[in-house]
């Protein structure tokens, strides 16, 4: 292709990921969104720079070179599962309101972004199974990258294999319009990468059928609203024991969310955001608690209530 710059915007909203006893595997999108737009061109005049990335919003402080920006990782990624070569020119516009290493997908939406991007740009005709599976194998989080492209609440199965040869199943859980989802977002980051260091390599069989009852407790409880299998499903056994010590004041959170009438709450993603699931009609007096608790801890929190989970258009 020669000739016109070809362009293309797309959002992606920011996610949850674990939802505690959907570790790995169940997730939402939450309505913080990035918005990120491309100039592609095949030819490249003189003077112009191959690759170039405007940030805004919380983005704009990053300091990265563009070739290793996720959206350019996951356009290119695009470009090479669609058969086509990557344009000589790119200039990328990213902005986003989604906080970075807080636990809500900001580098799954970065990637799922860039692979959008090419897909709409250079008509590649991939659609959103198809990029699902492809950022998936490049980050390795399901359950982020799911709900990034799918919108709502999504569940992400494997089949046997690698991360890198493995085929996902994605398939959209019904969310009961009684829960509401509460967010307290405190001002320091976690990285994925140390938080993930931290947990066992293996699990007992014990904690295994206890996780499973869990991950079935949250789908269910999640379809139906009912509070007691929330309740079990929020308090996990694989991942939040041993990363309690990246949030301090996590089992008093919990204590003020459900004091204030949470079923549970439980880290977003690896944190250091909190989500609470809760009757709609207690949602935001469980915000006000957990900020409270934050800030008597000397923590100054930000909170939101996020209804039903974002849609993706």
């Amino acid at each position: 292709m020669t000739g016109a710059a070809h362009t293309a915007r797309v959002r992606v909203p920011a996610t949850s990921a674990n939802l505690g006893g959907g570790f790995d595997c169940i997730g939402i999108a939450v309505d913080r969104w990035l918005s990120a737009s491309v100039e592609a061109d095949h030819d490249l005049r003189s003077g112009d720079a191959a690759i170039t990335i405007g940030r805004g919003g919380t983005l704009a402080s990053l300091a990265l070179a563009p070739e290793d920006d996720a959206v350019y990782t996951g356009f290119v990624a695009a470009c090479v599962a669609g058969g086509r070569a990557v344009p000589k020119r790119l200039a990328f516009f990213v902005d986003s309101e989604i906080p970075v290493a807080r636990g809500l997908g900001a580098s799954s939406a970065a990637l799922v972004a860039g692979a959008r991007l090419a897909d709409v740009a250079l008509a590649l005709g991939l659609g959103a199974p198809a990029l699902a599976e492809l950022c998936t194998r490049i980050e390795g989080h399901p359950d982020n990258v799911a709900p990034a492209l799918f919108g709502g609440a999504m569940l992400a199965v494997p089949d046997n294999g690698s991360i890198e040869t493995r085929r996902w199943v994605f398939a959209s859980l019904p969310v009961h319009p009684s829960l509401a989802f509460v967010f307290v977002i405190p001002p320091y980051p976690v990285e994925t990468a140390a938080a993930r260091a931290i947990l066992p390599r293996e699990v007992t069989h014990e904690i295994a059928v206890r996780a499973a009852g869990k991950g079935a407790s949250l789908a269910h409880g999640l379809a139906t609203g009912d509070g007691e299998l929330l309740r079990i499903a929020l308090d996990d056994v694989l991942h939040v024991p041993y990363r309690r010590g990246l949030v301090p004041g996590l089992a008093n959170l919990h204590d003020a969310a459900c004091a204030a009438g949470a079923y549970g709450a439980t880290l977003s993603g690896s944190g250091s955001t909190l989500v609470a699931i809760a009757p709609q009609e207690a949602a935001e007096r469980v915000a006000d608690a957990m900020r409270a608790q934050w800030s008597a801890e000397g923590v100054m929190a930000d909170a939101f209530v996020q209804r039903r989970p974002a849609t993706v258009r």
